[in-house]
C-alpha cells in the first residue's frame, strides 16, 4: 500500500469534546474509532490498549472508562480486521508482515542491516538472522525483543539462527574488540551514560560467549545498524533467495499452521483485538 493511499484514509479520531471526560483526560482519544465504512455496520469501535503498553502510565487507569463506553448501543470493541490497517492475505508470508505491518523505520532497519551483512560477505544464516533480528520490535513487543523474536521465528529457521536472535539481546550491550564491536553510542542517547544492564543480561552474555554459535550472534550485533541511510531503499525481494532457503514458510500461512507460535503471528495480523 502506498503512502498516498494511507494518507487518504478517513480520520478515525473522535473529536475530544465527544469523549467521556475520563478518556479525554487520560489522552485516549485515539482508542475510540468512528466507523470508516458500511462494513463496520455504522458502529464505533473501541481499541483496548494492551496492558503491557500502558503499565506505569496514566492510560493504565482507563480500562474502566473504556468498558463503560462499550455499553453504548452504537459502540463495540474492536475484533478482527481494523480498517485503519492494510488487510493481510489469507495465507500471509514473511514478506506480507514486512510490507503490511512493520513501520517504515523498523522495515528499513531490518533490510539495511541484512544488506550490510550481505555486503560484508557473511553467510546466509547471519544474513537471515539480521533480516529478522528485531522482528519483535517491528511488530510485537520491544521489551525482551531478542527472546520474543527468537520464539517467533524458531519453527521456521535453523536453530542457530533463532539462537543468534535471542542472544543478540544481551550481546549488544557488551564490546568485543576482536571483531571491532563497541558499545553503541545510540544507547548512551537512549538510556544515559550511567545505564547498567541487569544481572540476567550479564549472565546471558557470559554464557553466550562460551557457546559454539557465539560468533553468529555477535555478527548480528556487528551488522545491527543504528543509523541507517534515509536515501537508500532496500526492497524485501532483494532477500527472496535467502528467505526461500532459510525460512520455512507454512503453506497455511504464518499464524494458521498450528505451530506453538502461531498465536504470535495472529497477534500481528489482528493487533487490536479486544480478546
Amino acid at each position: 500500500m502506498t503512502e498516498a493511499t494511507e494518507a487518504q484514509r478517513p480520520m478515525t479520531r473522535v473529536p475530544p469534546h465527544e469523549l467521556p471526560a475520563a478518556l479525554r483526560d487520560a489522552g485516549l482519544s485515539n482508542w475510540i474509532r468512528e466507523p470508516l465504512d458500511d462494513a463496520l455496520d455504522g458502529r464505533r469501535r473501541i481499541i483496548m490498549p494492551p496492558a503491557a503498553a500502558v503499565m506505569g502510565t496514566p492510560a493504565s487507569a482507563s480500562q474502566g472508562a473504556l468498558l463503560d463506553e462499550a455499553r453504548h448501543p452504537d459502540t463495540v470493541f474492536m475484533m478482527g480486521d481494523n480498517p485503519a490497517l492494510p488487510k493481510m492475505p489469507k495465507r500471509p508470508a514473511l514478506k506480507d508482515f514486512f510490507l503490511l505491518r512493520f513501520s517504515p523505520i523498523a522495515r528499513t532497519h531490518l533490510l539495511q542491516s541484512a544488506r550490510v551483512a550481505r555486503l560484508n560477505g557473511l553467510g546466509e544464516k547471519v544474513i537471515m538472522a539480521c533480516l529478522v533480528h528485531d522482528i519483535a520490535i517491528a511488530g510485537l513487543l520491544s521489551a525482551n525483543h531478542g527472546y520474543w523474536g527468537a520464539q517467533l521465528v524458531a519453527p521456521y529457521v535453523d536453530e542457530e539462527v533463532a539462537w543468534a536472535i535471542e542472544k543478540h539481546e544481551a550481546l549488544r550491550y557488551f564490546a568485543d574488540e576482536s571483531v571491532g564491536y563497541t558499545y553503541p553510542h545510540a544507547y548512551i542517547d537512549y538510556f544515559g551514560p550511567d545505564y547498567r544492564p541487569p544481572d540476567y543480561i550479564r549472565r546471558e552474555h557470559e554464557a553466550a560467549r562460551q557457546h559454539r554459535w557465539y560468533m553468529t550472534s555477535r555478527l548480528v550485533t556487528v551488522n545491527d545498524i543504528y543509523s541507517f541511510d534515509p536515501d537508500v531503499t532496500v526492497e524485501f525481494d532483494e532477500f527472496a533467495d535467502v528467505v526461500g532457503r532459510n525460512f520455512r514458510q507454512p503453506a497455511e500461512g504464518l499464524g494458521f499452521d498450528g505451530s506453538p507460535v502461531a498465536h504470535m503471528w495472529r497477534t500481528m495480523i489482528w493487533p487490536n483485538n479486544f480478546l
